[in-house]
């Protein structure tokens, strides 16, 4: 039982599975056809390349076959050049949009008590282009997790596709303490079908044995280096044992260190305490080596050469800099489960809901942790190092699919070039995944996951959110600009806004069942 009060205490919701709702069996979208044409579309194929077109793009069932350049901005087509509609296929003229790959979360937690309706999690996902999810943990339990992959690989259910990793000694009997247990445990969590493992901490000698055991077995791994045992193990013990990637930023600081070796807590911390907990780790990063000085660059070299990816989840920390923001954001209105709001608001209980005593002194802290976390990250991209996106929804105000994009904003922020930015939601989060042989990239041969909007990304990530970007009309007009419009997986065509009212309908009904207002923190 250790181990399971452990995952608990550093965020993962650990509840039985009867209290999250599995999605409906139920056919939702069009498609698969025999043949998919999208018209005069415009690419951004996920590799870093710049935008071209119009294309056309054809698919069969769930496979791209063509990709046709077909003219140019602004001149009308010529019709012979266009690949030919076959019997029994269908065509969808997205002239002027733009089209994406599958955007890859990287960290997504299927919901908990919090949220414990598994439609409502992937419609937001679906609704935002995110059509792969790493699930990290398994907090609804691995035969839960493994039964929601199959049945969206089966396209079941409208769902993301799934990468389902256990949470390391998920299910064991007993305390994993030696090595040989963990090696025993990774072997059979393998043998469940689980795709990978994210480990939180453990001792020096179990975290060895693991990760190098998983990595044998040609499974992948992640880390969040839980303060608890980050002064044994810290990012690069993890790398040189052979993980796959860590999550957020614990670890890193710890591996910058020169002048000490721990953390420099207060002396009243207890981690217990989550105010304590996320008050101090505003200070981690002014405790690191600085910016590009000779250990700074020694570490990231390593990290580099080991081949190592980043997924820095910036936005599920962006509260801690500006909580008014996080919790004012226009979408709580229609979009966040009355359970959820619940869960946000402070607590000496609730992960992530820390906010005690929340104000100026720690939001500075935290927007120069962000500074110098930020440099990093962008620096380790500029040097050939795999950077990918992930959200960790459910915590901190932070909600699904939404998050994912306010994620994108916040790479932008660090450094990131448009085109660097949607490269890390796509070919990279695919790399690390081990799946780019089928997704990541539109590219003839993968699978058919794709975003297509009608504003261009690049110029404004903001008209990627489900509320859109306000704009202003050439007649002085206010209006809402964007929204996914359509979401592929497998060759399957969703309308993403309806996917987004469908949301709302079972927030709107949760609502009517609580007799539910919401209300912002301390007016009831």
């Amino acid at each position: 039982m250790r181990i399971l009060i452990f995952i608990c205490l550093i965020g993962l919701s650990v509840v039985a599975n009867a209290q999250i709702a599995k999605a409906p069996e139920v056919k939702e979208g069009d498609g698969p056809y025999s043949q998919l044409i999208i018209r005069g579309v415009t690419l951004i194929n996920g590799t870093g390349a710049p935008p071209i077109g119009p294309v056309d793009i054809v698919v069969k069932q769930n496979r791209i076959v063509n990709i046709a350049t077909v003219g140019y901005p602004g001149v009308p087509i010529n019709e012979s050049r266009r690949p030919k509609l076959e019997a029994g296929g269908k065509e969808i003229n997205c002239a002027g949009m733009y089209l994406m790959p599958g955007f890859v979360d990287m960290h997504g937690h299927i919901g908990g008590s919090q949220a414990p309706i598994a439609e409502y999690v992937f419609k937001l996902w679906m609704a935002h282009g995110i059509t792969t999810i790493r699930e990290p943990s398994a907090g609804n339990g691995l035969d839960w997790v493994l039964d929601q992959k199959v049945k969206s690989a089966q396209n079941k259910i409208t769902a993301p596709r799934i990468y389902a990793y256990t949470s390391f000694g998920q299910g064991a009997k007993d305390p994993i303490v030696t090595a040989d247990q963990a090696r025993a445990w990774v072997i059979e969590n393998k043998n469940k079908g689980a795709d990978g493992i994210k480990f939180f901490g453990a001792t020096p000698e179990v975290m060895d044995a693991a990760i190098r055991k998983n990595k044998e077995l040609g499974l992948r791994s992640c880390t969040h280096h839980a303060q608890m045992s980050v002064a044994q193990w810290n990012v690069l013990h993890s790398a040189r044992a052979g993980l796959t990637s860590m999550e957020h930023w614990y670890g890193l600081p710890e591996a910058l260190f020169t002048n000490q070796t721990v953390q420099n807590f207060s002396l009243d911390y207890n981690y217990q305490n989550e105010m304590h907990r996320f008050g101090d780790a505003g200070t981690l990063w002014k405790q690191a080596a600085a910016p590009h000085s000779e250990h700074w660059n020694k570490v990231m070299n390593e990290l580099l050469a080991l081949n190592f990816t980043l997924d820095p989840t910036f936005n599920i920390y962006e509260a801690n800099r500006d909580l008014h923001r996080a919790r004012r954001a226009e979408w709580h209105e229609d979009y966040t489960l009355p359970s959820l709001w619940a869960f946000y608001q402070p607590s000496k209980i609730s992960h992530g809901s820390y906010w005690h005593a929340w104000g100026t002194e720690q939001e500075i802290q935290w927007k120069e942790n962000y500074r110098l976390w930020m440099t990093f990250v962008n620096e380790y991209k500029n040097r050939g190092g795999r950077v990918t996106t992930g959200s960790d929804s459910g915590f901190i105000f932070q909600l699904y699919g939404f998050a994912y994009i306010r994620e994108l904003e916040l790479l932008r922020e660090a450094g990131f070039h448009p085109l660097e930015v949607i490269r890390s939601a796509t070919m990279f989060g695919a790399q690390a995944l081990g799946a780019d042989k089928d997704l990541g990239t539109v590219e003839i041969g993968k699978l058919a996951d794709f975003v297509i909007v009608e504003e261009n990304p690049l110029t404004n990530l903001q008209t990627l959110y489900g509320t859109g970007a306000i704009k202003l009309t050439d007649d002085n007009k206010v209006v809402r600009a964007g929204g996914i419009k359509y979401t592929v997986k497998d060759g399957i065509v969703y309308d993403a806004k309806k996917l987004l009212a469908d949301v709302k309908k079972i927030v709107d009904e949760e609502k009517r069942k609580a007799g539910f207002t919401l209300k912002q923190p301390g007016n009831d």
